[in-house]
């Protein structure tokens, strides 16, 4: 890149000064500082445009203008200091993270509220034989429940929660009002609304029962007592809305090892 230096020290004739003003060199310090000189250049012979330089003189007046550094203004503090404003946020970038906390919110109420579908059935294929759970030495949560019971459907995510969360220590038996091989355990623990949950000791001896729908705690502080083998659990009759067992259809089932 061309550059062109002008020597300030020329004599002026006539009352005037013969080099241009934009030629002109200015000094900021008379001490040996640092001077600037402003310089303007053509860079391409065959245009008429010209490019002004800020030359920075380390020397003084009569040394070789090759000690000389020139100084560019930086691209972005000149956009930024013309605008006067600082740039503003990339708005794009702003839209795609509020929908994705949007999307992460949703999905994280569905996760709670609906619970991906968890049904009665699930509950019954994760359930153990009632005979079995009376055997091993563990507290038992015995549910008495009907495929029809609106209230059972509708308890079976919190109640599935619980058996996923103390199912080492504790076990989950449900049996189904309908079928007749129940007859004898509806009478034993005084069914008479569904869901019907009991809680039973290690020795198979019942501790309680919470019978409707009730607030989740219910089920979590009693579960929590069976498992940390407390005499009793803090919820030993309580009745919340429920359906009548009496509304029960009865039938036989044909497998004598099925608990449902």
């Amino acid at each position: 890149m061309a550059r062109l230096v002008f020597s300030l020290n020329l004599p002026s004739s006539h009352g005037f000064n013969p080099i241009p003003r934009n030629y002109q060199s200015f000094f900021l310090n008379q001490t040996g500082a640092p001077r600037f000189r402003a310089v303007r250049c053509q860079t391409n012979p065959e245009s008429s445009e010209t490019q002004e330089k800020l030359v920075v003189d380390n020397g003084s007046a009569g040394e070789n203008s090759a000690a000389s550094k020139e100084v560019e203004p930086s691209p972005t503090a000149s956009s930024s200091s013309s605008s006067g404003f600082p740039e503003s946020p990339n708005g794009d970038i702003n839209r795609r993270v509020a929908a994705a906390s949007v999307i992460a919110a949703l999905a994280l109420f569905l996760s709670t509220r609906l619970d991906f579908g968890i049904s009665l059935k699930d509950l019954t294929a994760s359930a153990l034989p009632y005979e079995e759970a009376l055997s091993n030495g563990k507290p038992t949560v015995v549910e008495f429940y009907a495929d029809w019971c609106e209230v059972c459907r509708e308890l079976a995510p919190d109640v599935y929660k619980i058996e996923q969360q103390y199912k080492d220590k504790v076990n989950f038996v449900m049996l189904n009002v309908d079928n007749t091989k129940w007859e004898q355990e509806l009478d034993e623990f005084g069914v008479e609304g569904i869901p019907h949950f009991a809680f039973l000791d290690r020795e198979g001896n019942e501790e309680g029962n919470v019978v409707g729908r009730l607030p989740r705690q219910y089920l979590v502080e009693n579960v929590n007592a069976l498992a940390s083998g407390k005499q009793s659990i803090p919820h030993a009759r309580a009745v919340g809305q429920y359906t009548s067992a009496e509304s029960r259809k009865v039938h036989q089932v044909t497998d004598p090892l099925s608990h449902g």
